[in-house]
């Protein structure tokens, strides 16, 4: 099973690529719904956040309060770097079980969406790395469009977007950079649905190739095979990444 890493910053179009994907039938673990999962109402991970951030960061009812939490977790890379401590463990957990059960349904490419790929490091475990892109200045006014209702200001767009690694960054890591800062406005960019259909034409052709097949099929018969063959794969398109990092 090939596993892909797509990634991309606030407001930059992730989202709407992996909805693209999912619309298309592609395997996809969904790592912000495992987030939102894992700090349920009386979960361990949401105490931990509470004792960390404090009261403040749960409603009434005892649920979290994300807007809350956003502000003082965003507030500097400190407190960034202990909300994703106390958090990332319980999501890779999960990460893991929903991988093999899509392994174990005969999946033979599934796309793992996480902003933080490159950052928690997961980028690692992946064949192939897609990184949507756009510009900060488009990142900002999107957020601010988007959450101004939810009392998001100015300042605490720009606190979030210092608190991750830029998409300049991020493209360094990329096999496929698809790029979302032209059709800003529109509610389903063509362009963006153009370069995603590029993205999935592609795989498909790979896909229906004898050499895959069989090497899937191997790989799904005989475990130990498939844990070889996907370590191979990854080990050589990591090393390609890095030779050509080289040479720009």
């Amino acid at each position: 099973m090939i596993i892909v890493g797509l990634s991309g910053g606030i407001a930059s179009g992730k989202s709407t690529v992996s909805n693209i994907l999912k619309e298309n039938k592609v395997p996809l673990v969904d790592l912000d719904v495992i987030a939102r999962e894992v700090v349920q109402k009386g979960s361990p991970t949401l105490k931990k956040l509470a004792k960390e951030f404090g009261p403040s960061i749960l409603q009434e009812d005892g649920t979290l309060n994300r807007a809350e939490l956003g502000r003082l977790a965003f507030a500097n890379k400190e407190r960034t770097k202990a909300l994703n401590t106390i958090t990332h463990s319980a999501i890779r957990r999960v990460m893991a079980w929903r991988l093999v059960r899509l392994w174990l349904t005969g999946a033979k490419r599934v796309v793992v969406d996480t902003p933080l790929l490159i950052e928690a490091g997961l980028y690692k475990w992946c064949a192939e790395i897609v990184i949507v892109w756009c510009d900060e200045n488009q990142q900002l006014k999107r957020m601010l469009s988007r959450d101004a209702n939810k009392g998001l200001t100015e300042s605490d767009a720009r606190s979030r977007l210092a608190a991750q690694m830029a998409l300049s960054q991020k493209v360094e890591y990329a096999d496929v950079v698809i790029d979302n800062s032209i059709d800003a406005t529109e509610s389903s960019p063509p362009r963006l649905r153009a370069e995603v259909g590029k993205l999935l034409a592609r795989w498909r052709r790979e896909s229906r190739q004898p050499s895959f097949t069989l090497l899937w099929l191997l790989s799904w018969l005989v475990p130990p095979f498939g844990l070889l063959w996907g370590l191979l794969v990854t080990f050589m398109r990591s090393r390609a990444r890095a030779q050509r990092h080289k040479k720009e």
